[in-house]
């Protein structure tokens, strides 16, 4: 797994030169908007098995012979390994944030994930859209576009710092969407 400064490191080593004024202007950036990112991740590990929860019922509601006789949510054990994969990808979403790079999630999440769900019969359309899900939600914590309308008796406010996090909810996004393209 790399961080921002390995990244940084390696790629230079690669270049057989020092880190370069860009490299290290990035690396500035990264650390001034430290407690963004980690607030972030806070964002998203504290609401984990909601946004897991309600992603794997907003799927089910689309497509409800999931969980009928048959289904792939169907026993209960089935159902439990679906809101663990969830939670799963999840993690590894949260830890690629964190870190500033995709490498974990790619390296210990997404590589063979398709071909495991296609050898146990996962539809891997339901795993993409519960996924989806996944990131809207994720994404709204992040952002702070969640409100007590949307949210009702369940709303609960994060505390973070205050800006802009755009940038933090785009690069969370493109997690999600890394996954959705490796699943789907």
């Amino acid at each position: 797994m790399l961080d921002a400064f390995s990244r940084s490191v390696v790629s230079a080593d690669a270049k057989t030169a020092a880190v370069g004024a860009g490299d290290i202007a990035a690396l500035r950036q990264y650390v001034a908007e430290g407690n963004k990112r980690l607030d972030a991740v806070n964002a998203i590990t504290s609401n984990a098995s909601c946004i897991v929860s309600d992603a794997v019922t907003g799927m089910i509601c689309e497509n409800t012979g999931l969980i009928q006789a048959g289904g792939n949510c169907y026993p209960n054990r089935r159902m439990a390994a679906c809101l663990r994969d969830g939670e799963i990808i999840l993690r590894y979403i949260s830890y690629a944030l964190l870190a500033g790079d995709a490498s974990v999630l790619d390296d210990r999440c997404l590589n063979g994930l398709k071909e495991t769900y296609i050898a146990l019969g996962v539809p891997t359309q339901s795993a993409a859209r519960a996924v989806a899900i996944m990131k809207a939600s994720a994404t709204a914590h992040i952002g702070e576009t969640n409100t007590p309308a949307l949210g009702g008796t369940k709303f609960r406010k994060m505390e973070t710092a205050q800006g802009d996090c755009s940038a933090l909810v785009a690069e969370a996004a493109s997690y999600f969407d890394r996954v959705i393209s490796a699943v789907a």
